[in-house]
């Protein structure tokens, strides 16, 4: 938990990038955001596109006045329909990403039992409820290093599969 906590005071006043409308986010303004940090992104999309995920284009979104992009698992039923399930929400920061899950409150305890480090089940225990009717919790991870990535992954295979 020590860990968590010197990278969260490290991320402390941080501010969100891609904020302007009209400056919508390329590989190369990703890349000098992220600085040292960009290989781990390549990382991170790299092998989620191995797992059949992929990032959708990025798009402004009004609400929180910032450009966002979404993970998302595409997938053909039987009888040839075309299926989109969204896992993720991924934003940038100076130097970091943050990658969102957002979960109904019904699944708590079965993400509790994921393979996931100790830390990020302390974090999914701790996340307050959200919602009056519709009962659902976040999930956000700062990446500034490659050491959350199995636990996005596992937790974004269990989105995949089970929700």
């Amino acid at each position: 938990m020590k860990a968590v906590k010197e990278l969260s005071e490290r991320m402390k006043g941080k501010k969100q990038l891609f904020r302007d409308k009209n400056v919508k986010p390329t590989e190369q303004l990703i890349a000098e955001s992220l600085g040292e940090g960009y290989v781990i992104y390549q990382r991170f999309i790299e092998i989620l596109e191995n797992e059949g995920i992929s990032l959708m284009d990025w798009r402004y979104y009004q609400d929180g006045k910032a450009w966002l992009s979404k993970g998302e698992y595409k997938w053909t039923t039987t009888r040839g329909t075309n299926k989109v399930k969204p896992i993720f929400w991924l934003s940038m920061w100076e130097g970091f990403f943050k990658v969102s899950f957002h979960f109904s409150e019904k699944v708590r305890t079965q993400l509790l039992s994921l393979p996931i480090s100790e830390e990020t089940k302390e974090a999914i225990y701790k996340a307050p409820t959200n919602g009056t009717k519709m009962k659902f919790f976040s999930v956000i991870f700062h990446v500034a290093s490659d050491s959350p990535l199995n636990d996005i992954y596992q937790i974004a295979e269990f989105r995949k599969h089970s929700i």
